[in-house]
């Protein structure tokens, strides 16, 4: 089965949470605090890999996340990091914020490794929130709790030649003759249901050949299989594009041509920059001689016809001599240009202050957020961290700017207390 696009979800690890922890042994009482910080989550990466050719893999696994790091321990011990995650994907993948559609990487050489997803930090240790003035300090830090992204992979296929036409009119027939490809062939619609590759070797040079599903008239707006596989063509340096010049399917080989160029074009119009060599195929067949002789008076003298017979093997040569000149004219392969999307890391030193229908002041953002991690509400010295991190941070001054007066309701997460001057 070929599966080029998938949906899935993907998570880093979180970060662990750092230890409360006081120096314990003999001859010493009261030891001072030893609490060591939480281990880092593990980061999700994406890594190139040569070998595969589908993303099928996804079909049956949708959920992956990277290891959380480790506790933190006694006697100043850092937690163990997590894990990180490394996701096999095949030359070719682009991967997508689900929701905005933005492109997070575009994983184009083998073994690449792209990271998408830092671990979340690890948390503080008591040690760590030590002062002059707390010198034993019962609280320590959470780790950063990390949330799952929705992203899409789509597969383009990488090849430096895409062959092109309507169903049934020679494109896998020619690739095995030109290849080591062995595509499934028959004499009916939508035989080929994934693109099929395969390296021809043409004198010293070898290029990658790509064929591409049939496409039918209104593929750029869904219709057939062309819709889903258009996105092969966008990786090509050179078009082959192939028309049966014999009419055997009932077809005008001119209107094909046409047909076909107004799907490509519909769906990406970059694609008119791409150049084709025209290919009329099944020339052994009665009548396409006086078909070509129409078809070229239609194209005129702007672009070549190469006639050839694909079951016979009759004109490859030269069609393969027209394609090896042209791609020595052309740049070489190369990943998409793109501006890079990348999941933000939220400032905690942003809040924001709301009011609720009970006209309590309601403190929200990454600030709260990092509040949580460190206070503990039965600790007077965590509590004491707060109303200075809160007042350090502007909380209480942008709290007496909405109009606070003494007695209100102040909500910091689940704290809530009256407001005090």
């Amino acid at each position: 089965m070929f599966i080029d696009k998938q949906n899935i979800t993907i998570k880093s690890g979180n970060g662990g949470d750092g230890a409360t922890s006081f120096i314990r042994y003999k001859g010493v009482a009261n030891g001072g605090p030893d609490g060591g910080d939480g281990g880092r989550g593990g980061d999700v990466y994406f890594v190139g890999d040569a070998r595969k050719t589908s993303l099928i893999d996804f079909e049956y696994k949708r959920k992956y996340a990277a290891g959380n790091g480790e506790k933190g321990g006694p006697k100043k011990c850092y937690g163990k990091n997590g894990d990180d995650l490394y996701i096999a994907v095949p030359l070719g993948t682009v991967v997508k914020d689900r929701d905005s559609g933005n492109i997070l990487c575009d994983v184009f050489y083998d073994g690449e490794k792209q990271l998408v997803l830092s671990g979340g930090a690890g948390g503080k240790g008591n040690v760590k929130f030590c002062t002059s003035r707390r010198h034993a300090p019962h609280f320590s830090q959470k780790g950063v709790i990390t949330e799952p992204k929705r992203v899409t992979l789509e597969l383009k296929t990488i090849a430096d030649v895409g062959l092109l036409g309507f169903p049934s009119v020679g494109k896998s027939t020619l690739l095995s003759k030109i290849s080591g490809a062995k595509p499934k062939i028959a004499a009916y619609h939508f035989t080929t249901l994934s693109p099929n590759l395969g390296v021809v070797t043409h004198y010293d040079k070898s290029f990658v050949v790509a064929d591409i599903p049939g496409l039918i008239e209104g593929a750029s707006e869904g219709a057939g299989l062309g819709h889903e596989f258009l996105r092969h063509v966008e990786r090509t340096r050179l078009l082959v594009h192939i028309v049966d010049i014999s009419g055997s399917e009932g077809r005008d080989p001119y209107d094909d041509y046409v047909k076909i160029n107004n799907e490509l074009f519909s769906y990406d119009e970059a694609l008119k920059d791409v150049p084709q060599v025209i290919v009329a195929n099944k020339i052994d067949i009665d009548g396409a001689e006086d078909n070509l002789k129409a078809f070229r008076k239609k194209i005129g003298k702007k672009h070549k016809v190469i006639p050839i017979s694909a079951i016979l093997a009759e004109g490859i040569e030269e069609m393969l001599d027209e394609v090896s000149k042209t791609l020595e004219t052309l740049p070489p392969l190369k990943p998409l240009e793109f501006e890079k999307f990348e999941y933000e890391t939220p400032d905690e030193d942003t809040f924001e202050i709301e009011r609720d229908e009970d006209g309590a002041y309601v403190v929200i953002g990454p600030l709260v957020d990092l509040l949580i991690r460190n206070v503990v509400l039965d600790d007077a010295d965590s509590l004491a961290y707060m109303q200075k991190t809160l007042r350090n941070k502007g909380v209480f001054k942008a709290l007496k700017g909405l109009g606070v007066q003494e007695g209100d309701t102040v909500v910091i997460g689940e704290i809530e207390f009256d407001y005090l001057e």
